[in-house]
Protein backbone atom coordinates (compact mmCIF):
# COMPACT_ATOMS: atom_id res chain seq x y z
CA UNK A 1 0.00 0.00 0.00
CA UNK A 2 1.35 3.38 -0.97
CA UNK A 3 0.54 6.89 0.15
CA UNK A 4 0.90 10.44 -1.12
CA UNK A 5 0.19 13.79 0.47
CA UNK A 6 -3.10 13.89 -1.42
CA UNK A 7 -4.46 10.39 -0.86
CA UNK A 8 -5.69 8.35 2.05
CA UNK A 9 -4.97 4.65 2.35
CA UNK A 10 -8.02 3.87 4.46
CA UNK A 11 -11.77 4.50 4.53
CA UNK A 12 -14.50 4.11 7.12
CA UNK A 13 -18.07 3.54 5.92
CA UNK A 14 -20.32 5.66 8.12
CA UNK A 15 -23.28 6.65 5.95
CA UNK A 16 -25.89 4.06 6.95
CA UNK A 17 -29.22 4.65 8.68
CA UNK A 18 -28.75 2.23 11.60
CA UNK A 19 -32.46 1.41 11.57
CA UNK A 20 -32.20 -1.62 13.87
CA UNK A 21 -30.59 0.56 16.54
CA UNK A 22 -33.66 2.81 16.86
CA UNK A 23 -34.68 4.69 18.96
CA UNK A 24 -31.02 5.50 19.76
CA UNK A 25 -30.37 6.35 16.13
CA UNK A 26 -33.38 8.65 15.83
CA UNK A 27 -31.10 11.44 17.05
CA UNK A 28 -27.61 10.01 16.54
CA UNK A 29 -25.97 8.16 13.63
CA UNK A 30 -25.00 4.61 14.60
CA UNK A 31 -21.23 5.22 14.17
CA UNK A 32 -21.41 7.73 17.04
CA UNK A 33 -23.19 5.35 19.43
CA UNK A 34 -20.82 4.78 22.38
CA UNK A 35 -19.40 1.33 23.04
CA UNK A 36 -16.97 0.84 25.92
CA UNK A 37 -16.91 4.56 26.60
CA UNK A 38 -16.40 6.00 23.11
CA UNK A 39 -18.17 6.07 19.74
CA UNK A 40 -17.79 3.03 17.52
CA UNK A 41 -16.33 5.27 14.81
CA UNK A 42 -13.54 6.36 17.16
CA UNK A 43 -12.66 2.76 17.97
CA UNK A 44 -12.10 2.11 14.26
CA UNK A 45 -10.16 5.34 13.66
CA UNK A 46 -7.99 4.72 16.73
CA UNK A 47 -7.09 1.29 15.35
CA UNK A 48 -6.20 2.92 12.02
CA UNK A 49 -3.90 5.35 13.83
CA UNK A 50 -2.18 2.46 15.64
CA UNK A 51 -1.69 0.73 12.28
CA UNK A 52 0.15 3.79 10.99
CA UNK A 53 -2.48 5.47 8.84
CA UNK A 54 -2.07 9.26 8.83
CA UNK A 55 -5.20 9.95 6.75
CA UNK A 56 -8.57 8.25 6.40
CA UNK A 57 -11.73 9.02 4.48
CA UNK A 58 -15.08 8.86 6.30
CA UNK A 59 -18.28 9.02 4.29
CA UNK A 60 -21.59 10.22 5.70
CA UNK A 61 -25.26 10.63 4.87
CA UNK A 62 -27.77 10.00 7.66
CA UNK A 63 -27.35 12.78 10.25
CA UNK A 64 -24.14 13.28 8.35
CA UNK A 65 -23.24 16.70 9.70
CA UNK A 66 -22.88 15.16 13.15
CA UNK A 67 -20.22 12.84 11.77
CA UNK A 68 -18.47 15.64 9.85
CA UNK A 69 -18.38 17.76 13.01
CA UNK A 70 -17.20 14.85 15.15
CA UNK A 71 -14.11 14.15 13.03
CA UNK A 72 -13.30 17.74 12.12
CA UNK A 73 -10.48 18.23 14.63
CA UNK A 74 -9.04 14.75 14.49
CA UNK A 75 -5.36 14.51 13.59
CA UNK A 76 -4.53 10.82 14.14
CA UNK A 77 -5.54 9.98 11.56
CA UNK A 78 -6.54 13.19 9.83
CA UNK A 79 -10.01 12.64 8.39
CA UNK A 80 -11.14 13.60 4.91
CA UNK A 81 -14.93 13.55 4.71
CA UNK A 82 -17.02 12.33 1.79
CA UNK A 83 -20.62 13.49 2.35
CA UNK A 84 -23.32 11.86 0.22
CA UNK A 85 -26.41 13.84 -0.73
CA UNK A 86 -28.12 10.60 -1.73
CA UNK A 87 -27.03 7.46 0.08
CA UNK A 88 -24.79 5.44 -2.22
CA UNK A 89 -24.63 2.13 -0.30
CA UNK A 90 -21.29 0.52 0.41
CA UNK A 91 -19.95 0.17 -3.13
CA UNK A 92 -21.18 3.51 -4.37
CA UNK A 93 -19.82 5.17 -1.25
CA UNK A 94 -16.32 3.87 -1.89
CA UNK A 95 -16.48 4.67 -5.62
CA UNK A 96 -17.61 8.22 -4.81
CA UNK A 97 -14.52 8.69 -2.61
CA UNK A 98 -11.93 7.17 -4.97
CA UNK A 99 -10.45 10.56 -5.86
CA UNK A 100 -9.45 10.92 -2.19
CA UNK A 101 -8.03 7.42 -1.89
CA UNK A 102 -4.87 5.51 -2.69
CA UNK A 103 -4.65 4.21 -6.25
CA UNK A 104 -3.14 0.84 -5.34
CA UNK A 105 -5.03 -0.55 -2.34
CA UNK A 106 -7.54 0.67 0.22
CA UNK A 107 -8.21 -0.63 3.71
CA UNK A 108 -11.95 -0.27 4.36
CA UNK A 109 -13.89 -0.83 7.57
CA UNK A 110 -17.51 -0.39 8.56
CA UNK A 111 -17.90 2.29 11.22
CA UNK A 112 -20.32 0.21 13.30
CA UNK A 113 -18.21 -2.88 13.95
CA UNK A 114 -16.39 -3.68 17.17
CA UNK A 115 -13.62 -6.18 17.74
CA UNK A 116 -10.75 -6.91 20.09
CA UNK A 117 -7.32 -7.82 18.81
CA UNK A 118 -5.73 -11.24 18.64
CA UNK A 119 -2.03 -12.06 18.56
CA UNK A 120 -1.48 -9.10 16.21
CA UNK A 121 -3.77 -6.19 15.30
CA UNK A 122 -6.25 -7.05 12.55
CA UNK A 123 -5.32 -4.10 10.34
CA UNK A 124 -1.63 -5.04 10.52
CA UNK A 125 -2.42 -8.63 9.58
CA UNK A 126 -4.49 -7.52 6.59
CA UNK A 127 -1.77 -5.17 5.37
CA UNK A 128 0.89 -7.86 5.72
CA UNK A 129 -1.35 -10.46 4.06
CA UNK A 130 -2.48 -8.45 1.03
CA UNK A 131 -0.63 -9.60 -2.08
CA UNK A 132 -1.55 -7.37 -5.05
CA UNK A 133 0.01 -9.83 -7.51
CA UNK A 134 -2.63 -12.43 -6.63
CA UNK A 135 -5.40 -10.54 -4.81
CA UNK A 136 -7.93 -7.84 -5.61
CA UNK A 137 -9.75 -8.36 -2.30
CA UNK A 138 -8.74 -9.61 1.13
CA UNK A 139 -11.72 -9.90 3.49
CA UNK A 140 -11.48 -10.34 7.25
CA UNK A 141 -13.67 -13.26 8.33
CA UNK A 142 -14.83 -14.67 11.64
CA UNK A 143 -16.13 -18.11 12.62
CA UNK A 144 -19.91 -18.23 12.79
CA UNK A 145 -19.73 -20.29 15.97
CA UNK A 146 -17.64 -17.71 17.85
CA UNK A 147 -19.06 -14.29 16.91
CA UNK A 148 -20.82 -12.67 19.89
CA UNK A 149 -24.37 -11.76 18.92
CA UNK A 150 -24.11 -13.15 15.40
CA UNK A 151 -27.10 -15.28 14.40
CA UNK A 152 -26.73 -15.54 10.62
CA UNK A 153 -25.97 -18.52 8.40
CA UNK A 154 -22.47 -17.38 7.42
CA UNK A 155 -21.20 -15.85 4.18
CA UNK A 156 -18.17 -17.76 2.95
CA UNK A 157 -16.24 -20.98 2.79
CA UNK A 158 -12.53 -20.39 3.32
CA UNK A 159 -10.62 -22.69 1.02
CA UNK A 160 -7.23 -24.32 1.60
CA UNK A 161 -5.36 -21.76 -0.52
CA UNK A 162 -7.08 -18.85 1.24
CA UNK A 163 -9.48 -18.05 -1.57
CA UNK A 164 -13.15 -17.60 -0.76
CA UNK A 165 -16.31 -19.26 -2.00
CA UNK A 166 -19.77 -17.86 -1.30
CA UNK A 167 -22.27 -19.85 0.75
CA UNK A 168 -24.57 -19.94 -2.28
CA UNK A 169 -27.33 -22.53 -1.86
CA UNK A 170 -25.66 -24.23 1.10
CA UNK A 171 -27.71 -24.00 4.31
CA UNK A 172 -24.75 -22.50 6.14
CA UNK A 173 -21.12 -21.49 5.79
CA UNK A 174 -18.49 -21.50 8.55
CA UNK A 175 -17.38 -17.87 8.28
CA UNK A 176 -19.05 -14.48 8.13
CA UNK A 177 -17.62 -11.25 6.76
CA UNK A 178 -16.63 -8.80 9.49
CA UNK A 179 -16.92 -5.58 7.46
CA UNK A 180 -13.13 -5.09 7.37
CA UNK A 181 -11.16 -5.56 4.15
CA UNK A 182 -8.51 -4.43 1.70
CA UNK A 183 -9.65 -3.80 -1.87
CA UNK A 184 -7.92 -2.87 -5.10
CA UNK A 185 -9.48 0.24 -6.67
CA UNK A 186 -9.38 -1.54 -10.03
CA UNK A 187 -12.42 -3.50 -8.88
CA UNK A 188 -14.51 -0.34 -9.27
CA UNK A 189 -13.83 -0.04 -12.99
CA UNK A 190 -17.05 -0.49 -15.01
CA UNK A 191 -19.22 -0.53 -11.89
CA UNK A 192 -22.60 1.24 -11.79
CA UNK A 193 -22.93 4.93 -11.16
CA UNK A 194 -24.86 5.86 -8.04
CA UNK A 195 -25.83 3.39 -5.34
CA UNK A 196 -24.61 -0.21 -5.36
CA UNK A 197 -23.36 -2.80 -2.92
CA UNK A 198 -19.76 -3.87 -2.42
CA UNK A 199 -21.05 -7.33 -3.28
CA UNK A 200 -20.71 -6.22 -6.92
CA UNK A 201 -16.93 -5.92 -6.58
CA UNK A 202 -16.65 -9.04 -4.42
CA UNK A 203 -18.35 -11.00 -7.20
CA UNK A 204 -15.82 -9.62 -9.71
CA UNK A 205 -12.92 -10.67 -7.51
CA UNK A 206 -14.47 -14.09 -6.79
CA UNK A 207 -15.04 -14.75 -10.50
CA UNK A 208 -11.41 -13.91 -11.22
CA UNK A 209 -10.12 -16.10 -8.39
CA UNK A 210 -8.68 -13.03 -6.68
CA UNK A 211 -10.87 -12.78 -3.56
CA UNK A 212 -9.14 -14.12 -0.45
CA UNK A 213 -9.98 -14.34 3.23
CA UNK A 214 -8.14 -13.85 6.50
CA UNK A 215 -9.67 -15.21 9.71
CA UNK A 216 -9.57 -12.75 12.62
CA UNK A 217 -8.13 -14.35 15.76
CA UNK A 218 -9.42 -11.87 18.36
CA UNK A 219 -12.97 -11.16 19.50
CA UNK A 220 -15.85 -9.94 17.34
CA UNK A 221 -19.08 -8.41 18.61
CA UNK A 222 -22.25 -7.93 16.56
CA UNK A 223 -24.07 -4.94 18.04
CA UNK A 224 -27.19 -4.39 15.97
CA UNK A 225 -29.89 -3.38 18.45
CA UNK A 226 -30.21 -1.37 21.69
CA UNK A 227 -30.74 -4.65 23.55
CA UNK A 228 -27.55 -6.09 22.07
CA UNK A 229 -25.70 -2.93 23.06
CA UNK A 230 -26.79 -3.39 26.68
CA UNK A 231 -26.25 -7.15 26.78
CA UNK A 232 -22.79 -6.98 25.23
CA UNK A 233 -21.43 -4.28 27.56
CA UNK A 234 -20.08 -6.57 30.32
CA UNK A 235 -18.75 -9.09 27.79
CA UNK A 236 -16.93 -6.33 25.90
CA UNK A 237 -15.53 -4.93 29.15
CA UNK A 238 -14.08 -8.34 30.01
CA UNK A 239 -12.67 -8.76 26.49
CA UNK A 240 -11.02 -5.34 26.59
CA UNK A 241 -9.51 -6.09 29.99
CA UNK A 242 -8.01 -9.29 28.59
CA UNK A 243 -6.71 -7.39 25.55
CA UNK A 244 -5.04 -4.77 27.73
CA UNK A 245 -3.46 -7.45 29.92
CA UNK A 246 -2.12 -9.24 26.86
CA UNK A 247 -0.70 -6.00 25.45
CA UNK A 248 0.96 -5.21 28.78
CA UNK A 249 2.54 -8.65 28.92
CA UNK A 250 3.81 -8.42 25.34
CA UNK A 251 5.05 -4.84 25.67
CA UNK A 252 2.16 -3.21 23.81
CA UNK A 253 1.01 -3.19 20.19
Amino acid sequence: MTSTAHSAQAMVLAAGFGKRMRPITDKMPKPLVPVAGKPMLDHVLDKMALAGFDQAVVNSHYLGQMIVDHVADRTAPKVLTSPEQDILETGGGVKNALSLLDQDAILIANADVFWTEGADPLFNRLIAGFDPDHMDALLALYPVTDGYGYDGAGDFFWQVDGRLKRRGDAPSAPYFFTGVQILSPRLFENTPDGAFSLNVVYDKALAAGRCYGLVHDGGHFHIGTPEALTDSAPVIADALAMERAKQSTSGGI
